[in-house]
């Protein structure tokens, strides 16, 4: 398995796998979730797929087949935070360079079933969260920014995030959104690996192959996400 960021000028290479995302997009978000999202076909695609998005994007050793995808957005630019969920954190600006929004966080429990029948779903879930951590820190990215629904407070925490609950509000659907502010940080990377009993790095500058034992369990200089 690997982690990958699929930049702007890298879609054409890997759109096979931008492709499958919007695909488990629809799978998780509409059908089993019943969000009112934005659907073509098969895919869940809204404008912000439109601007230029970086995607974390877990696959297998050939960049082959999606395991789980998040999206990122400069909070420079347009944001869901901002043009939808603003009411989540009324009184505060979360607009920087350093600052970025993570949507569309899913992953394939099929596939992972299939491929690590050993790998426990929410375990997955949490190592996604590790390799967005390890990331954003490799990009010079000090604080990410997500809505989410009540529940997700548990999984982040089991996952070792530290976050700030800033805000919430109804109206959005069956449950209140929340606005959460991570830290992105050298502790925060070790408190996740702790969680998960990782000492290695999930997500890595250059592709390169990582084998997955599900009892077991730097960086280089900072590139810019543009």
């Amino acid at each position: 398995m690997m982690f990958i960021v699929i930049q702007k000028n890298e879609y054409n290479k890997y759109a096979h796998l931008i492709d499958q995302s919007f695909r488990l997009r629809k799978r998780i978000f509409v059908d089993q979730l019943r969000w009112k999202v934005e659907v073509t076909g098969p895919y869940e695609r809204d404008s912000y797929d439109n601007l230029g998005p970086a995607y974390l994007i877990w696959c297998d050793e050939q960049a082959d087949h999606l395991y789980g995808s998040v999206r990122l957005l400069p909070t420079t630019g347009p944001t869901l935070l901002y043009d939808v969920f603003r009411s989540t954190f009324p009184d505060i600006s979360l607009i920087g360079p350093g600052i970025w929004e993570g949507t569309r966080m899913c992953v394939d429990e099929t596939a992972i079933l299939a491929d690590f029948p050993d790998l426990d779903p929410r375990r997955a879930f949490s190592m996604l969260l590790l390799a967005l951590c390890e990331c954003a820190l490799h990009y010079g990215i000090h604080t990410l920014i997500s809505n989410y629904e009540p529940h997700m407070r548990r999984i982040y925490r089991r996952a070792g995030l530290k976050f700030d609950e800033i805000g919430h509000a109804n109206g959005f659907g069956r449950f209140p959104v929340c606005c959460g502010v991570f830290e992105v940080s050298a502790a925060t990377r070790h408190r996740m690996r702790q969680a998960l009993k990782l000492s290695d790095s999930l997500y890595a500058p250059q592709p390169v192959i990582r084998s997955y034992n599900a009892g077991q369990s730097s960086l280089a200089m900072h590139d810019e996400l543009t």
